[in-house]
C-alpha cells in the first residue's frame, strides 16, 4: 500500500492508482470531462488537475494519469488549482459553449463569462469516443488525425468505416454531441443556466472581442419578464 496526504488527510491506496481515484475514494469531488471508468486514462481536458508537492517545488499535475506516490501531499482545491479549472472552463466555452456539460460546470464553478474568441466548435478532443471505441466496443472505427490546430476525430482515410456498428456509444459519452442531453440522461438534461441568478453579461468596456456563452441569456430573458 502507498500512504499519502490528500487535503492534509491520510490516505492508503494500492500501487498503480492514481490521483483521481484516490481522492474519488476519500470524497473529495474533482471535476473531469475526459475521464471515465472503464476506459484508460487520458489527461486531455486538464479539469482534474490537483497541486503536489509544497513550497516553490508545488506544481499543477493530471489527477487521472498521475500515480500515487509514497508520503505525496496533495491539494486538490487550493487557489492555484481553482483558478487553473476556471481558466480550463473558459477555453471549454470558447470552443463549445452550445454543451450543456461545460455549461454546468462553468456554473458550479460561478464562471460567467469567457475572455477569448468564440468558436462553436463541436469536438473539444477529450477522447471519450475514441477510446471508447476501441477498448469498449472493440471496434476502432474513429480516431485521431493531425496534429496541433488542424487536430481531429474521423474515421481512417476519411472514408465510411465497416468495422463501425452505428452503436451510438461515441455519441452516448460526449461531452459536446446535443444528442446527449436528451433521452439517455433525463435527470442531468439541465444545462444549469437557470442558476445564474446575477447577469453574465459582458463589460464592453474592457472586453470588446468577448461574447455571452449563454444561449438564450438569461439576464435578457429575466429582462422581457
Amino acid at each position: 500500500m502507498v500512504n499519502l496526504y490528500i487535503n492534509s488527510v491520510r490516505v492508503s491506496m494500492e500501487e498503480g492508482s492514481t490521483l483521481l481515484e484516490a481522492a474519488r475514494f476519500m470524497g473529495f469531488p474533482i471535476p473531469t470531462l475526459c475521464h471515465m471508468e472503464g476506459l484508460s486514462p487520458y489527461g486531455a481536458c486538464r479539469l482534474c488537475v490537483v497541486e503536489i508537492g509544497e513550497g516553490t517545488r508545488a506544481k499543477l499535475v493530471s489527477s487521472c494519469t498521475y500515480p500515487v506516490e509514497e508520503g505525496l501531499k496533495v491539494r486538490t482545491a487550493s487557489e492555484r488549482v481553482m483558478k487553473a479549472r476556471r481558466m480550463v472552463i473558459e477555453l471549454l466555452l470558447a470552443s463549445c459553449p452550445q454543451s450543456k456539460q461545460i455549461q454546468d460546470l462553468a456554473s458550479s464553478f460561478g464562471v460567467r463569462q469567457q475572455r477569448f474568441k468564440q468558436e462553436h466548435e463541436d469536438c473539444i478532443l477529450c477522447g471519450l469516443c475514441v477510446r471508447m471505441c476501441k477498448e469498449q466496443m472493440m471496434a476502432g472505427a474513429i480516431g485521431f488525425q493531425n496534429r496541433g490546430e488542424k487536430r481531429v476525430i474521423n474515421t481512417p482515410f476519411n472514408a465510411k468505416s465497416e468495422v463501425c456498428r452505428l452503436c451510438g456509444g461515441c455519441m452516448y459519452v460526449c461531452p459536446a454531441c446535443q444528442l446527449r442531453c436528451t433521452y439517455t440522461q433525463p435527470d442531468k438534461a439541465i444545462c444549469g443556466g437557470c442558476a445564474n441568478l446575477e447577469p453574465p453579461c459582458l463589460e464592453k468596456e474592457k472586453f470588446d472581442d468577448m461574447m455571452c456563452y449563454m444561449s438564450p441569456c438569461v439576464a435578457c430573458e429575466i429582462k422581457k419578464d
